[in-house]
């Protein structure tokens, strides 16, 4: 259809042309006068006319070249149509894992200009996947010369791959590549985080969701794992609470967030800033993990974090986790009648391994040899998924003590309904 309206189009040029040419020949006005002298020629007509041969000589040197250019563009769109259909083989072949395939198709559908890109990254993946490092570099040459930012992007991926991130820092931080898609900005948080300075990283998620470079569940999950990096990254307590304070609200409350935290708190000898951190967590959103960490931070303080814990001990009752701090911290404080009373309640209630390792420990402690080796045993039974063997010395009523649930209730005094 196109080249039909071009023939209509110059069809009614032409007749505009005619009847323009009939009506300046039975006018009398005035309409100017042009003279050239060419080549020993004379031409004399008026400004009209001489308007109207130029644009008659346009057109039909316009249409000369359409139809002279015609098989070259034929020819063209030809080898368009063949790049394009080599790259959809390529990379449908590069999908099935027909790597050597796919690496052929892409390759020759890398000349063309449109498609060229894209077709040498895909076989720079090919090659990769074959394991190939010289064909592999080689695209990647070839790449450089079509889009330094492709080449950027694709050089980066390989070097993280191979747990080279040093040098995707490098080719990212190219002054040739700024500014960075978000891809790259992608590429460069990962690299960052790999080298320890998850800091920095997590300067970029403002980027990073700024761009929509990740899915949500995606990002949210890197936001944890660098938040949580970062904190244990820190050189000193300014750092950390630096860090601490930058982090959002929920993150403040997030389990992985704040463990970081407290156990880079109790390192640099921050006992409060430790404790009070996952004081509050659990004060606001419950968390095994966290209650079980708890008793677990290398800190004093044994008397106000007994304190605490058996405050909540009140909520929840059957708290594995905690019935293992309140243990742990009864014993450190040489309470260890009482802590062994809280450590199996916690074995009962589902503890695990830490609890049978724990008794072992008390046990040891108290100078009881052969029980501690059997709580030792029993650890890593219950470690390995195995089944323990129960202590000796244990009663029926001792047993069903450990076993009671005590009913958990809310504030207003309602039952709390259990998973």
């Amino acid at each position: 259809m196109k080249p039909f309206r071009t023939v209509m189009l110059l069809l009614l040029l032409v007749l505009a042309g005619v009847l323009a040419a009939q009506w300046m020949a039975g006018t009398d006005r005035d309409l100017g006068e042009v003279f050239i002298r060419f080549a020993g020629y004379d031409l004399h007509t008026n400004v009209p006319r001489a308007l109207l041969s130029l644009i008659l000589i346009g057109a039909v040197s316009w249409l000369a070249w359409r139809l002279i250019s015609l098989p070259f563009r034929a020819w063209g769109r030809h080898r368009r149509k063949q790049a394009r259909a080599r790259l959809i083989d390529g990379l449908d072949a590069l999908h099935a894992g027909h790597w050597q395939k796919a690496e052929k198709l892409l390759e020759r559908a890398a000349d063309d200009g449109e498609v060229g890109p894209v077709a040498r990254i895909a076989a720079v993946q090919a090659a990769q996947a074959r394991g190939d490092e010289t064909s592999m570099q080689r695209h990647l040459a070839a790449l450089r010369e079509r889009s330094v930012t492709a080449h950027a992007l694709a050089s980066a991926q390989i070097a993280l791959d191979a747990g080279r991130p040093d040098e995707a820092l490098a080719i990212l931080d190219g002054a040739d590549v700024q500014p960075l898609p978000p891809r790259g900005l992608l590429l460069r948080t990962q690299a960052l985080a790999a080298t320890a300075r998850a800091g920095e990283a997590y300067g970029l998620l403002g980027s990073l969701k700024q761009n929509q470079a990740m899915a949500p569940g995606a990002f949210e999950t890197l936001e944890i794992r660098l938040a949580s990096q970062s904190l244990l990254e820190a050189t000193d307590p300014n750092v950390l609470a630096e860090r601490w304070e930058t982090l959002t609200k929920p993150l403040r409350l997030h389990p992985a967030a704040v463990a970081a935290y407290a156990e880079r708190a109790a390192s640099l000898r921050w006992e409060d800033a430790a404790t009070r951190s996952i004081e509050q967590a659990l004060e606001a959103r419950w968390d095994e993990s966290l209650a079980a960490l708890y008793g677990r931070l290398p800190v004093g303080k044994l008397d106000s974090r007994r304190a605490s814990a058996q405050h909540w001990l009140a909520a929840h009752p059957a708290s594995p986790s905690l019935l293992l701090t309140l243990g742990r911290l009864s014993r450190l404080q040489g309470q260890w009648m009482q802590g062994q009373d809280f450590l199996h309640r916690a074995i009962a209630q589902g503890a695990g391994a830490e609890a049978w390792e724990e008794l072992g420990d008390g046990f040891s402690a108290a100078g009881d040899t052969a029980m501690a080796q059997q709580c030792y045993g029993n650890a890593l039974k219950a470690a390995r998924g195995g089944a323990t063997m129960e202590l000796p010395g244990r009663d029926m009523k001792q047993k069903i003590h450990d076993e009671a649930v005590v009913e958990e209730r809310d504030a207003h005094g309602l039952p709390r309904l259990r998973d």
